[in-house]
C-alpha cells in the first residue's frame, strides 16, 4: 500500500516535474481549498508567520523560508497533484491537508519518503500516530471535542443524541467517537443522519435527512459538518419548525470558526440559541498584537478564528524543529527511494520522489517542540502525540451575535473560569462542581428543553393496566362505569403525570381474560411487540424483565414472604421446665449441693452457725445451698474462702435466673405456632405443598431460583383461595409479595408472616428501553415520595386494618391460667404434704399429752369424771393444744408428768401410813396376836 499510492500517482503527474531547488531556501508546503473560511484564514496567517520567521535572523541559521501553498479546490485528486509536486523540490514538511479524507491517503506518502506533514484542520481520531508516525496535529483532536459535546450534553440532564453528520472520513470518525463518549456515561446516539459530502449535498437531500430526524424520539441533536452543507441544515430545520422551543442544537467547531471570520454569513433567525464550541486560545499580549496586525494582513477582508492562529502556530512549529534540526549537524540531502529506482517506465518520473534523510530526525525535534505561540503553550504529548491541554470556549448564538456561557478542557471539564487558570490546580470533576451560564435556547426560551418527545406525538401514549380478578384495591376496573381504570397503582400514576413539566396524553388498555390475573412476564413484553408504549400495574422489578424493559423508581417496597396458618399451640402446664433440659437441671441441683457443702468446709469450725448436731448441719447445708437462688440465705459467711467461692457463686445464680425469666417469658409470650415452618429454609427443604399467586413472579423465583419441583406448587387465584387452601391443608403455605400479603392478613387473622421476606424488590412502571419517559417518571415519583403524597395514595388504598378478634381469649396477648395451673399444683401439693405432716405431729403430741393428763386426773378425782368428758370437750382441748405455742405444750406436758410422779407418791405415803395404823391398833387390841 505504501508503495501503491506514490507509484500509482506519479504516473499521472510525471509530465508536472519542476526544479524550484534554490540554495539558501527551506521548501515547505501547503495544501487547501482556498474558497473555504478556515483556509483564507490559514493562509494568511501562514504568510504573515513566514514573514515573521525570515525576519529573524536567528532563525534558521541565515536560510529563508519558503512556503508553497496549492489550492486543492475541494477536489482530493488536486490534494495528490499538489502534495506530490512537494515531494519533487525536495520539500522538508508540509501543512495539510484540509480534510481527513486526504490525510489517510496522502499520510502514506509521508511514511514513504519521511516528509513530516501537519494539519490544524483534518482532526480526525482515526489518525493514529503508530500507523501514521509522520502525520502530526497541531490543534485538538475530534476526540476531545466529542468529549466536550458528551460533557455538555450530560450537564444538560440528556441521555440521547441525533447525530447530523457529513458522510465522510472526517465527520464519520467524529460521530464514532461522539458514540464512544456516550457509551461511557451509558448515554446513545438514538439515530444518525448522514448527509453527502460537499459539494454535492442538495437543499432536497437534507429536507429529506431531517424529516426522518424531526419523527424520531431526540430532540437533542448534534450537527457535525462543513460550513456550506451547516448553514443549509439549519435553514432547511427552520423552515420545517425545528429550530423551534423544545429543541436543542449543538453544532462542531465549523460554526464558531465562521462567527469570527465572517459572521454575514450567518443567519441568527436560523441559528438562535444554537450551541457551539471554539477551540480556546488563552489571552496574551502576542496574540492581542497579532490580532491588532490582522486587518492590514487580510486587508479586512475576513476576520481571524483560532484556525488562523494554529495556522501561524504551525509554521513557527517547523521553524523551531528546523532550527534545532540545524543546530545539531542536520543537512538537507535527499535520496532516491530505491523501491521506486526498480519500477522501470518510460512514461514515469519517479527519480524526482525522493526521500528526506533529515526526515526521522527532523520528526523528533517537532515533537519536541516546546514554546508558547499564540494558541498558548505549544507541546505535544508523548503517548497520542496531540496538543497538550486542550481545552474549548463554549458559545451560545443569540439574536444579534454570540454569548460566551463558559469553557471545557480537558483538565477542569465544564467551568466559567477559563482553563489556564485551572490547570495549576486539583479541580474536583464531580458533577455539581460543573458549571455554566445560562442558556438561551431555540425559540429564545430560557427554559431548558426536555430533549425529546413521545414518538407519533399526534396519538395517546398506550398505556396497559391488568385485568386484574383478585386484589382489587392495587388496580381494576370500576365495577359501574367499566371504561374506567382505579385502585392504588392508578392513583400513583396519575399523582406523577401530574408533575411531569410536560403534559402526557394517555389512555388505559386492560390487558388480561378478566377470569385470571394475568401473567405479568407476558404482560411486561407487550412494550417489546410495540402493543403497549408503557405498562402500570402491580409489577415486580425483578431480572428477566429488566432484560426487556426499563423501569422507573420503585414507588413501594415489595418483597416475597412466606405465610402459614397462624394456630396457637396450647399452653403446657409444665411449662415452667421447658427452659432448661434435663441435663441442666440436674447439673444446677448438684452445683447448689456442691456449692452448700463447700461453703459448709470453709465456715464450720470457725462459724458458729455452721455447727451443731448432724441433722441441724444437714438442713442448713440444704437450706443454704437452695436459698441463695433467690438471695435469701440468713447464715453469715465469715471466712475469706467462703465469701469468694459465694461471690462467684452468687454471680452464677444472676445469670442462671435471668436466662431463665427471659427463656420463660419466651415461651409464654411468644405465639408458638402448630406448623415446622419458620420460614423459607426451612420450607424449601421441607416436602409440604406452596402456594402462589397466579401470575406472580414468585412460582418462577420458587422453581428457577429455590429449585422447588412444580409438583410441589399449586396456583391460588384470589384470598379467599388462598384461606381455603391453609385452612384445609392443601397447603402448608403460601409464598406472595408484601403488599398482597397486607391486604390478604387484613381481613385473616387465623394466618400470619414467618420469617423474613426473602427478596427485596419493588413495583414500577414499565417503559421501552432508553425511554427518556422512565427517567423524568422516576423523578415525580420521587418528588411524591418527599412530599408525602405517596404515603396518603398508600394509606387510601392499601393501609392494613384491623382483624376483628373473634375471640378475644385466644387471641389476647394476657397469659392465662392453662400456663400456670402446674405451678398452683405443685404449690398446693406441698402445702397439703406439709399440713398432713403437721397435723400427724400436732395429732401425734396431742395424744402424748392427754394420756398424761389422765393420768394427773386418775390422781385427783374419780374415774367416773374423767369418763363424762364429750367428744366436743375432746375437740376443743385439741383446737386449744394445736393453738398453743408449742414451748408452753411442752412446758405443760412436763408439769403433768411432775404433777402425776408427785401424786403417786403421795398415794403410796398414804397407803403405808394407812396399813400401819391399822396394825398398831390390832397389837392394841390382842397384844398376844402376830400383826
Amino acid at each position: 500500500m505504501n508503495l501503491f499510492c506514490p507509484v500509482l500517482l506519479s504516473m499521472i503527474i510525471g509530465s508536472f516535474a519542476v526544479d524550484t531547488k534554490k540554495p539558501g531556501v527551506v521548501n515547505i508546503g501547503a495544501v487547501f481549498t482556498l474558497r473555504s473560511v478556515n483556509e483564507r484564514v490559514a493562509k494568511i496567517a501562514m504568510d504573515a508567520a513566514v514573514q515573521d520567521v525570515n525576519s529573524d535572523p536567528s532563525i534558521l541559521s541565515g536560510r529563508r523560508l519558503n512556503l508553497s501553498v496549492h489550492d486543492s479546490n475541494y477536489s482530493s485528486f488536486m490534494s495528490i497533484i499538489g502534495t506530490l509536486r512537494f515531494m519533487e523540490i525536495d520539500t522538508v514538511a508540509v501543512i495539510g491537508p484540509q480534510g481527513s479524507v486526504m490525510a489517510h491517503i496522502l499520510s502514506h506518502l509521508a511514511n514513504e519518503l519521511h516528509i513530516p506533514m501537519l494539519s490544524f484542520t483534518a482532526l480526525d481520531p482515526s489518525l493514529s500516530p503508530l500507523q501514521y508516525p509522520y502525520f502530526i496535529q497541531t490543534a485538538p483532536s475530534d476526540l476531545y471535542l466529542m468529549t466536550a459535546i458528551v460533557d455538555m450534553v450530560d450537564y444538560f440532564g440528556y441521555k440521547e443524541v441525533t447525530a447530523v453528520y457529513t458522510d465522510d472520513d472526517q465527520s464519520r470518525s467524529g460521530v464514532i467517537k461522539l458514540a464512544e463518549k456516550l457509551a461511557e456515561k451509558q448515554f446513545k446516539i438514538s439515530y444518525k443522519a448522514a448527509v453527502l459530502p460537499e459539494p454535492l449535498p442538495t437543499r432536497k437531500d437534507i429536507e429529506t435527512a431531517l424529516l426522518k430526524v424531526r419523527s424520531k424520539e431526540s430532540r437533542v441533536i448534534v450537527v457535525h459538518t462543513y460550513p456550506k452543507t451547516g448553514f443549509t441544515i439549519f435553514d432547511v430545520a427552520r423552515e420545517l419548525g425545528m429550530m423551534t422551543s423544545g429543541y436543542v442544537w449543538i453544532a462542531t467547531t465549523w460554526l464558531s470558526s465562521v462567527l469570527d471570520s465572517d459572521p454575514t454569513l450567518v443567519n441568527s433567525s436560523s441559528a438562535l440559541g444554537v450551541l457551539t464550541l471554539r477551540p480556546h486560545t488563552p489571552y496574551s499580549t502576542r496574540k492581542q498584537a497579532f490580532e491588532s496586525r490582522w486587518n492590514k494582513l487580510s486587508n479586512a477582508s475576513i476576520g481571524l478564528n483560532p484556525y488562523g492562529l494554529y495556522a501561524y502556530d504551525t509554521v513557527w512549529i517547523i521553524a523551531y524543529a528546523l532550527q534545532k534540526f540545524l543546530d545539531e549537524g542536520g543537512k538537507f540531502s535527499f535520496s532516491n527511494d530505491s523501491s521506486l529506482s526498480a519500477i522501470k517506465g518510460h512514461s514515469l518520473n519517479l527519480k524526482a520522489l525522493n526521500i528526506f534523510d533529515g526526515g526521522e530526525k527532523l520528526l523528533g525535534k517537532i515533537l519536541q517542540t516546546n514554546f508558547t505561540g499564540l494558541t498558548g503553550p505549544v507541546a505535544f504529548r508523548s503517548d497520542d502525540r496531540s496538543p497538550k491541554n486542550p481545552s474549548y470556549d463554549i458559545i451560545n448564538l443569540m439574536v444579534t451575535g454570540y454569548k460566551q456561557i463558559g469553557y471545557w478542557s480537558n483538565h477542569s471539564k465544564l467551568s466559567i473560569a477559563s482553563p489556564e487558570t485551572l490547570f495549576t490546580k486539583s479541580v474536583n470533576l464531580s458533577p455539581l462542581n460543573q458549571r455554566l451560564k445560562n442558556v438561551v435556547w431555540p425559540g429564545g426560551t430560557l427554559r431548558r428543553p426536555r430533549g425529546w418527545v413521545l414518538p407519533n406525538s399526534e396519538r395517546p401514549l398506550r398505556i396497559g393496566v391488568p385485568n386484574r380478578v383478585s386484589y382489587k384495591d392495587i388496580i381494576s376496573k370500576n365495577n359501574i362505569n367499566a371504561s374506567k381504570i382505579e385502585g392504588y397503582c392508578v392513583d400513583v400514576f396519575v399523582a406523577a403525570t401530574k408533575l411531569l413539566p410536560y403534559p402526557l396524553p394517555y389512555e388505559f388498555i386492560l390487558f388480561g381474560d378478566n377470569q385470571h390475573n394475568p401473567n405479568y412476564n407476558d404482560f411486561v413484553a407487550q412494550i417489546t411487540f410495540n402493543v403497549f408504549d408503557a405498562v402500570v400495574g402491580d409489577i415486580a422489578i425483578v431480572t428477566n424483565r429488566t432484560k426487556m424493559v426499563d423501569f422507573t423508581q420503585p414507588y413501594i417496597e415489595s418483597g416475597l414472604v412466606v405465610v402459614v396458618p397462624a394456630r396457637r399451640l396450647n399452653s403446657s402446664a409444665w411449662a415452667f421446665f421447658q427452659p432448661f433440659t434435663l441435663s441442666m437441671w440436674l447439673v444446677t441441683a448438684v452445683f447448689f449441693l456442691i456449692v452448700g457443702a463447700v461453703i459448709w468446709i470453709l465456715e464450720h469450725r470457725t462459724n458458729d452457725e455452721f455447727r451443731g448436731p448432724p441433722r441441724k448441719q444437714l438442713a442448713t447445708i440444704l437450706w443454704f445451698s437452695f436459698s441463695t437462688m433467690f438471695f435469701a440465705h440468713r447464715e453469715n459467711t465469715a471466712s475469706t474462702l467462703g465469701r469468694m467461692v459465694l461471690l462467684i457463686w452468687f454471680f452464677v445464680v444472676f445469670i442462671i435466673t435471668s436466662s431463665y425469666t427471659a427463656s420463660l417469658t419466651s415461651i409464654l409470650t411468644v405465639q408458638q405456632l402448630s406448623t415446622p415452618i419458620t420460614g423459607i429454609e426451612s420450607l424449601v427443604l421441607s416436602n409440604l405443598l406452596i402456594g402462589f399467586q397466579i401470575g406472580s413472579f414468585a412460582e418462577n423465583y420458587l422453581r428457577d431460583e429455590l429449585n422447588v419441583p412444580t409438583s410441589r406448587l399449586r396456583q391460588l387465584g384470589s384470598p379467599e383461595e388462598y384461606a381455603a387452601a391453609l385452612e384445609r391443608g392443601h397447603v402448608a403455605a403460601v409464598v406472595d409479595e408484601r403488599p398482597y400479603i397486607d391486604l390478604f392478613l387484613s381481613g385473616h387473622c387465623k394466618f400470619q408472616i414467618v420469617g423474613q421476606e426473602f427478596t427485596k424488590s419493588g413495583w414500577g412502571f414499565a417503559f421501552p428501553r432508553d425511554s427518556p419517559l422512565a427517567v423524568d417518571m422516576s423523578t415525580a415519583l420521587l418528588t411524591l415520595s418527599e412530599n408525602g403524597e405517596l404515603q396518603k395514595i398508600h394509606d387510601k388504598w392499601l393501609k392494613r386494618k384491623f382483624c376483628s378478634l373473634q375471640n378475644s381469649e385466644e387471641d389476647s396477648d394476657q397469659l392465662q391460667l392453662r400456663s400456670f395451673w402446674g405451678l398452683f399444683l405443685v404449690c398446693g401439693v406441698a402445702c397439703f404434704v406439709a399440713l398432713a405432716i403437721y397435723f400427724c405431729l400436732t395429732l401425734r403430741g396431742f395424744k402424748h399429752f392427754s394420756r398424761h393428763s389422765l393420768e394427773s386426773y386418775n390422781g385427783d378425782q374419780p374415774s367416773s369424771s374423767i369418763r363424762a368428758t364429750t367428744t366436743s370437750e375432746r375437740i376443743k382441748r385439741f383446737l386449744s393444744y394445736a393453738d398453743e405455742k408449742a414451748d408452753i405444750s411442752r412446758n405443760k406436758l412436763k408439769r403433768k408428768q411432775m404433777e402425776s410422779v408427785m401424786s403417786s407418791s403421795h398415794r403410796m405415803d398414804f397407803t403405808a401410813r394407812y396399813y400401819g395404823s391399822k396394825r398398831i391398833q390390832a397389837a392394841t387390841i390382842s397384844p398376844d396376836r402376830d400383826i
